[in-house]
């Protein structure tokens, strides 16, 4: 009997984790499926899930003895409820937020609380309906772990597609600056000036994991000096990290304000530009003649400016003004590349907002100009394409993974209802949002 049991054990253990696990099925009843953004909404159909993915889309409310070897499916009823793919951020900071003590925080804090911060921030991120993000600068070790621990289901959170460290010449907008020598003496990874050591930079990151490369075409808003929003690296510069990211099979996104650094880097060839602030007509031509995604981070805007105006003392004085300058101007550059046809990824910056308040984006970019239909295409078919995800999210299809969110309203009527999702699934699982949301920053419009 005991060596029967040994041998059962091995036996067991040599199958694959599939074979030992039964699959899990469940069945989605959809009052009215928004499947893909840019085709028509469709009444009372089912949507079957196996484990993660999508299996199949079916006409009317499915029973689960008529999906085979799914006798024991969960059904779920959004029957009175406006079913759509998860929303996707494709501009985050998710490893922190404002705090009016950051440059303390620069040099006391560990990765690895980061990476934990990352864990609430991602779950309030996940929660606000968004199942995807694209984190674009961060402690490298810090959001790497916290992109493979989410990955390997060690936790819940977004799917995370990261950059590393931000590449910034030195002194600009990606730099550390104002600090004593010995407190920090060397520059991460990310900075680097001049040819060589620009394409190094991006191949380093690559090295250690990124996903993409993102570098700062122009100054900063938030940058804690009085360097302006103009071209930071130079043309030769950018087009050195360019090429070493494309070489590598990396896209790349530029943190670019100003007109003339916006332009170097769509000349560079770079995959999106984010901000985009003061950009015009002809900059307008470049992102067409380049075929560059748009990522206009409007709320970023909405939020420093608020700060600035609401919370003295909350900025120093060269990041007020900074803030009061770019904020008010962002939603007219946005509606101009929109009406050319520029192609719009959406975005939002968050941890300048706090993360979880997302979906106020939508509303900005709807009170920028853009239709209900346009804004959702945003994000999600156009923000899957930018993050090379169009095989596994963007839509609700047969082979894509399980990323699902409902709201009580129709989003193509009332883009604000997706402000608060009903319900949310990430890769299959159902996500739990009776969770007490905690304070922000500063109050929200209603319907936060």
């Amino acid at each position: 009997m005991f060596k029967k049991s040994i041998f059962a054990a091995t036996v067991l253990l040599c199958l694959p984790l599939a074979a030992q696990a039964a699959d899990k099925w469940k069945i989605i009843h959809a009052g009215t499926l928004l499947a893909d953004a840019r085709e028509e909404a469709k009444k009372e159909q089912s949507i079957i899930i196996k484990n993660k993915k999508i299996v199949e889309i079916r006409d009317g409310y499915v029973l689960a003895s008529q999906v085979k070897d799914a006798e024991n499916a969960e059904i779920i009823d959004l029957k009175n409820q406006y079913v759509l793919p998860g929303l996707i951020d494709t501009h985050t900071h998710i490893l922190g937020q404002q705090e009016a003590h950051g440059r303390e925080v620069r040099v006391t804090r560990s990765s690895e609380l980061s990476t934990l911060m990352g864990v609430e921030y991602g779950m309030r991120t996940l929660r606000a309906g968004f199942t995807t993000i694209r984190n674009v600068g961060a402690d490298r070790n810090a959001i790497f772990a916290l992109r493979d621990a989410i990955n390997q289901d060690i936790v819940m959170g977004p799917r995370i597609k990261a950059a590393g460290q931000t590449l910034s010449p030195t002194g600009g907008h990606g730099d550390a600056g104002g600090f004593r020598d010995d407190i920090f003496p060397h520059p991460h990874s990310g900075v680097c000036d001049g040819v060589t050591e620009c394409r190094k930079a991006a191949r380093t990151q690559i090295k250690y994991g990124a996903d993409h490369i993102k570098y700062v075409a122009t100054g900063g808003v938030l940058s804690k000096t009085a360097t302006g929003t103009g071209q930071q690296f130079t043309d030769e510069e950018q087009v050195a990290i360019i090429e070493a990211a494309h070489a590598m099979g990396r896209k790349v996104a530029a943190h670019a304000h100003g007109k003339v650094g916006i332009e170097a880097a769509l000349r560079a060839g770079v995959d999106s530009i984010e901000h985009g602030s003061y950009l015009d007509e002809d900059t307008v031509d470049l992102f067409l003649e380049h075929d560059a995604y748009l990522v206009p981070t409007l709320i970023a805007g909405y939020t420093v400016e608020r700060i600035a105006k609401e919370r003295p003392g909350f900025f120093i004085p060269a990041v007020a003004q900074k803030a009061l300058e770019v904020g008010p101007i962002m939603k007219n550059a946005l509606a101009m590349a929109y009406n050319k046809g520029v192609k719009i990824a959406f975005g939002t910056d968050a941890g300048v907002n706090d993360h979880g308040t997302n979906g106020y984006e939508l509303v900005l970019m709807h009170d920028a100009g853009m239709p209900e239909r346009a804004v959702l295409i945003a994000a999600t078919v156009n923000a899957a394409d930018l993050m090379d995800l169009t095989a596994v999210t963007g839509t609700i299809e047969a082979g894509k993974e399980a990323d699902i969110i409902a709201a009580k309203a129709d989003p193509l009527k009332d883009i604000g209802t997706l402000m608060n999702p009903t319900f949310v699934m990430a890769r299959g699982s159902e996500i739990d949002l009776n969770v007490e949301r905690p304070a922000d920053l500063f109050p929200w419009p209603e319907g936060y």
